[in-house]
């Protein structure tokens, strides 16, 4: 940092991003505002700053203008902030003397009818920009070294998927399966559709694949019980039935799945006359008794309700391939689906819905206010388009159950310190940005376990994750953002551990040290968001690039 303030020289870039800020904001009167203000030495409008010409002109002006420091007033940092940062690298600028301004999220998308106020409500933004990024200090990146070794829990197909992925790559893999055999739920299902792949075949190749990996060691009726450390540096126990197994893992892919869901006390299930879809696999594995002749399915048992409010997206998948396999198997057969929505995404399956239909298979849309009646030998319901009851004789009725969270999801979701959502499945660190990672680096999801998938997402995502997970185990360190929580005042600290127990990704602990007991930040770990420096009454502990007197510059400038 400059050891005077008059040293201090800031550029503010300003992005019109299209029409999404100019259209809305007076960009004109943000330029002659921002050149006003203290320390600034050089204001540049963009169309779009983080394009290669807009790159381009902050890389000249750190240079020309001899810019320390750089306010982008654009869009969210979330997408942005590293390609600036690295912009401001590639300049010979420290990165983290940059600062971002979200003026498009924060005012121009919101106050859309509102041109002068939110273009106020800019300018205060970006004078509060600016008054922190002139306390802003140089920061070093933290380097780790990564152990070249991977643990996968779950061994179904995307467990499985993941672990041959990362063990052709060359890497070390423990795969982890509770139950006594790999393949999961893949074990019992018939046909896989649309191409209607034997399921046990594969599940068989994919098993020998496995077990015949150099690079694979299974572990199988086994379950982690404990895991310490961090990217890279995990130490996980594996409890077997000889004992329990330590192990140095780098990296680690959550594919545990989920279990279909058993309907108690709906349409009179008893696991005979009325069955899951997931029993009626095996009905058709083992083949089709020739007496039923007639065949009910209902769609949505269980989902789509208050208990549990979410689509589980394959049931019609499943409820159609089986009601062609049951055709086919018994010709003289009737089938009727009855359902309250079809979800047939993608093309293919698109085509499989239609043939269905012209192979006999009939469709009866029912109303949830006014649901099937399952009887002894026939379901009752109410058809839209005749506008009365149809009674359908029956042989055998199958439920269309979700997918359901598997057992354990909550006990593996503390050891990790991963989140679940209010359904019980794994939870993203971004829906779009990171569908595969977790919030907590070196720790990545595919499968059901994130959310229910048919084979094919299935194994899309156990590549996928595999892909994530091979960067840091190929490069064998990795670089973390030095914005973290830092120790700022030792002899404040008084070791309480309050911190300790708050913080959400484990990256404090106390230790004894020659002025007493003190907090550690583990810094690799820390995620910098936060929780430890608000929480600590001592103010013991800051954020770097948010420390209190950053925090308070800003709250200064927008008060003035």
């Amino acid at each position: 940092m400059p050891d005077k303030k008059e040293d201090i020289r800031i550029g503010v870039f300003l992005c019109h991003c299209g029409s999404n800020i100019a259209g809305y904001l007076d960009m004109e009167e943000l330029e002659e505002f921002s050149r006003k203000l203290p320390h600034v030495t050089f204001v540049l409008r963009n169309l779009y700053t983080c394009s290669e010409g807009g790159i381009n002109e902050i890389k000249k002006a750190i240079e020309e203008q001899n810019l320390n420091r750089v306010v982008v007033a654009s869009c969210t940092p979330r997408t942005h902030e590293p390609l600036f940062r690295s912009s401001c690298g590639e300049a010979g600028l420290n990165p983290y003397l940059f600062e971002m301004v979200n003026i498009r999220d924060q005012c121009s998308w919101v106050h859309m009818k509102e041109q002068e106020a939110g273009t106020t409500k800019a300018k205060d933004l970006i004078r509060m920009g600016v008054a922190k990024a002139a306390l802003l200090e140089p920061q070093e990146p933290i380097m780790s070294e990564v152990q070249r070794r991977a643990l996968v829990l779950g061994g179904g197909i995307a467990g499985m998927t993941a672990s041959l992925a990362l063990a052709n790559r060359g890497y070390e893999v423990v795969l982890i399966e509770k139950e006594e055999s790999l393949g999961g739920m893949l074990n019992n299902l018939n046909k896989l559709s649309p191409t209607m792949t034997d399921a046990g075949a594969l599940a068989d190749e994919k098993i020998k694949a496995v077990t015949g990996h150099v690079n694979i060691t299974v572990f199988t009726k086994a379950k982690v019980t404990e895991v310490r450390g961090f990217i890279g540096k995990y130490n996980v126990d594996i409890e077997t039935e000889s004992g329990v197994t330590t192990i140095d893992i780098g990296v680690i892919v959550v594919s545990t799945g989920g279990r279909a869901f058993v309907p108690e006390g709906l349409y009179g299930y008893d696991g005979k006359r009325v069955v899951t879809q997931l029993e009626m696999e095996k009905l058709l594995k083992d083949g089709l008794d020739t007496d039923i002749k007639n065949v009910v399915m209902i769609q949505c048992v269980g989902s789509r309700n208050e208990e549990r409010p979410y689509c589980s997206r394959i049931c019609c998948q499943t409820a159609v391939k089986n009601a062609m396999l049951i055709r086919e198997q018994n010709p003289d057969s009737k089938v009727s689906i009855l359902y309250r929505d079809m979800q047939m995404y993608g093309v293919e399956n698109e085509e499989m819905f239609r043939d269905s239909k012209a192979k006999g298979v009939r469709y009866i849309n029912y109303d949830p206010a006014n649901p099937p009646q399952v009887e002894f030998d026939k379901v009752r319901v109410y058809h839209p388009l005749f506008g009365r009851d149809m009674d359908l004789p029956v042989d055998l009725v199958v439920l269309s159950t979700p997918v359901v969270s598997q057992e354990g999801a909550e006990e593996i979701s503390q050891l990790l310190r991963v989140p679940i959502d209010e359904n019980g499945f794994f939870l993203e660190g971004h829906v779009k940005l990171k569908p595969l990672d977790f919030a907590t680096d070196g720790i990545f999801l595919c499968g059901s376990a994130r959310f229910p998938a048919n084979i094919r997402e299935t194994v899309a995502q156990g590549l996928g994750a595999a892909s994530r997970a091979s960067i840091p185990l190929a490069k064998g360190s990795i670089v973390v953002e030095p914005i973290i929580s830092v120790l700022a005042d030792e002899d404040a600290c008084r070791g309480c551990g309050l911190c300790v127990a708050l913080c959400p990704y484990g990256a404090l602990e106390v230790r004894t040290t020659e002025k007493g007991r003190k907090v550690h930040v583990i810094d690799v770990a820390c995620k910098g968001c936060g929780v430890c420096a608000a929480t600590c009454y001592q103010h013991a502990l800051s954020i770097n690039s948010f420390t209190d007197n950053q925090i308070e510059a800003q709250l200064e400038a927008f008060l003035d």
